[in-house]
């Protein structure tokens, strides 16, 4: 029996917490049998307010051990205080498995749990997260992100797939595509925050492919050849470009520049990091390679999205 708790504090998101929480929970009904032990807890126990009013009871966090700590979103202020910061701190130090949903990275953050460590939140608030924790690699365009032990996940319904990437490390895909089937989500979320181009919304029909996408997502500094993402999969560059282009549509490497596009949309819309910066960050290897690939897909060059976004946040 796996051990998960979530942790709460007043101001929390309901939704972070009930949408990972009935995921684990569809995971016992699909296996006939419970599979998760899972408690709600909180700094001193009792019933606790959410966002939107509604109250949970909560058992007092104390000397609690923990497969899987899930810390949720909410209010930021109040996630911080100094009770709140120590308790997920203790709790952390005896969970073999730490993750966080939506803005619950930032009480991560505040624990010291995410530095040196990738990581991502909502991404209204990614800029903010990593503005005030530099020690952390904030990547806003992932829906989550796994790092030595220390998940989190993008906002707030992100915490279903979260559970799904959990369910699916401790019990294998088929039970995580059960789950997915049961709570009538997508099982692998394609793309990023941004879900803007075609690309976001591919699903390969073979794990082989969807790990090579991943794997590249995961990857954007580092070349990313065909023979590099064919090797991750265990094919050869011929046999992965035919499967690549047959079940996507799209060359490896025409794949590749659209994730890098992705990503430096979100840096560049959300962002106030120079556009040379961001070139490297997501693998162009220069600001002009990505300026044609902008042009390409967007029909505009990077600094016109950049004053764009400028123009509407005044």
């Amino acid at each position: 029996m796996h051990r998960g708790g979530f942790f709460l504090y007043p101001g929390h998101q309901i939704l972070d917490f009930a949408g990972p929480f009935g995921a684990f929970e569809a995971a016992a009904k699909i296996a006939g049998r419970p599979l998760y032990a899972l408690e709600a807890l909180s700094q001193v126990g009792g019933a606790v307010r959410g966002s939107g009013g509604a109250m949970i009871e909560s058992r007092a966090a104390n000397d609690t051990v923990l497969d899987t700590l899930i810390v949720v979103g909410g209010n930021l202020a109040l996630m911080r205080a100094p009770g709140e910061v120590a308790a997920v701190r203790a709790l952390a130090g005896q969970a073999a498995r730490v993750a966080s949903v939506c803005t619950g990275a930032f009480l991560l953050a505040e624990a010291g749990l995410l530095a040196g460590r990738r990581a991502t939140t909502h991404w209204r608030v990614a800029h903010l997260l990593q503005q005030e924790y530099p020690a952390v690699r904030v990547e806003a365009d992932h829906i989550f992100i796994a790092d030595r032990g220390v998940w989190t996940s993008a906002g707030i319904t992100a915490g279903i797939d979260l559970a799904l990437a959990l369910i699916e490390a401790d019990h294998g895909i088929e039970m995580a595509r059960g789950v997915a089937r049961e709570l009538v989500v997508y099982h692998r979320r394609s793309g990023g925050q941004s879900q803007f181009s075609p690309l976001s919304q591919m699903e390969p029909a073979t794990d082989r492919i969807r790990l090579a996408l991943a794997f590249a997502r995961d990857h954007l500094p580092e070349p990313l050849g065909v023979e590099r993402l064919a090797e991750t999969v265990h094919l050869s560059p011929r046999q992965f470009s035919r499967a690549f282009r047959r079940e996507t549509g799209e060359t490896p490497a025409r794949a590749v520049e659209r994730l890098r596009v992705e990503a430096a949309f979100v840096r560049l819309r959300d962002g106030t990091e120079p556009v040379e910066q961001i070139a490297r960050a997501v693998g162009f290897t220069d600001p002009e390679r990505m300026r044609r690939a902008f042009v390409k897909l967007h029909g505009v060059p990077p600094q016109v999205i950049r004053r764009a976004s400028r123009q509407k946040a005044d």
